[in-house]
């Protein structure tokens, strides 16, 4: 195998296919406005040209201010994992795009970090048969838009995607041992939770309460803006072109919340006149729940204070509100 390790693990997988519902780049080829001709178009830019599908070399624990150590490979670039794959058998679920935005690691030349067990190390076959490297079962991953070493960029991206601990688990500053989960079911929410927001939080009671799902987004018509999105409330919804949805991420942190609060997760039966396609929920880095809307995260705006307001209407050129089918509506 080309393996320097204690021992080998070669495991076959079935072909694998992209999960279904999940957003691609396909889903947006075409302008990403509500506007015809003369309105910008917001599509989410293709991904930026990063690490290829290389064996991983000289594995090392490379300490981050973030995470703790994390696993790296001979180039120092962050490995990671991906929450829809299986460890118990080994499998890949990301191909195609995915695997364009997330290179998968070749099997091959690769030697365990130091203090790393070397038995964590393996290989899956993938379904255009090659190989992949895994640790601990995990098939490892690249992210495209880590630069340079110490890069993180892909941690906690869609609630799925996480930077491999030495130990083959999620890494994580000062977290508590995580436990595997079984083979095809849903990960527990310590799994799911990502590392930096691993501890229970006082907003955990009302994300994991289903049964009370929030008022359902609808559309209403404005003078200017015509037909848009709104929540239960009768508030303006809007998005953040700094976002994107391929991969399903938001830019909009910290302080930014503050002024543009998340819309939390509406059941899509609660939701009237809305486009379902790619009606998902987003999994935050900071450990809230957000609606996407054709897999672009919404929004309200702290400066509306009644129903019909819009005053977050192009601010900062940046934050448009949305229509039925999730795209921006960009006039003034």
């Amino acid at each position: 195998m080309g393996m320097k390790r204690a021992s080998t693990f070669a495991a076959a997988a079935a072909a694998v296919v992209l999960a279904t519902g999940a957003c691609g780049p396909s889903d947006y080829n075409a302008s990403d406005t509500a506007q015809p001709a003369g309105a910008a178009a917001d599509a989410a830019a293709p991904a930026a040209a990063g690490p290829g599908n290389q064996p991983g070399g000289q594995l090392a624990a490379s300490t981050t201010e973030q995470l703790g150590p994390v696993l790296t490979d001979s180039a120092g670039l962050t490995l990671y994992r991906f929450d829809k794959d299986t460890a118990k058998p080994p499998k890949s679920n990301c191909e195609g795009d995915c695997a364009k935005t997330w290179p998968v690691v070749a099997a091959g030349d690769v030697t365990a970090a130091a203090g790393m067990d070397p038995a964590l190390l393996g290989e899956v076959v993938r379904g255009d048969g090659t190989k992949q490297l895994t640790v601990a079962g995990w098939p490892v991953y690249r992210f495209n838009k880590d630069a340079k070493p110490g890069d993180v960029k892909g941690q906690g991206v869609g609630g799925v995607w996480f930077a491999f601990g030495p130990d083959g688990k999620k890494a994580a500053k000062g977290a508590p041992a995580e436990a595997d989960p079984a083979p095809a079911a849903s990960a527990a929410p310590a799994e799911t939770a990502p590392p930096a927001q691993a501890a229970p939080s006082p907003a955990a009671p009302s994300q994991a309460a289903p049964a009370t799902p929030a008022p359902g987004l609808s559309v209403a018509k404005n003078p200017k803006l015509g037909e848009h999105i709104v929540d239960g409330k009768g508030m303006t919804v809007y998005r953040f072109k700094k976002d994107s949805a391929w991969p399903m991420v938001s830019n909009c942190v910290g302080d930014c919340l503050a002024k543009w609060p998340v819309v939390p997760p509406v059941d899509k039966a609660n939701a009237k006149g809305i486009t379902e396609k790619n009606y998902l929920v987003l999994d935050r880095p900071d450990g809230q729940k957000q609606q996407t809307v054709d897999c672009w995260p919404v929004y309200t705006f702290a400066g509306d204070q009644k129903p019909g307001d819009t005053n977050g209407q192009g601010v900062g050129g940046t934050w448009y509100a949305v229509s039925p089918d999730g795209k921006l509506i960009t006039v003034q």
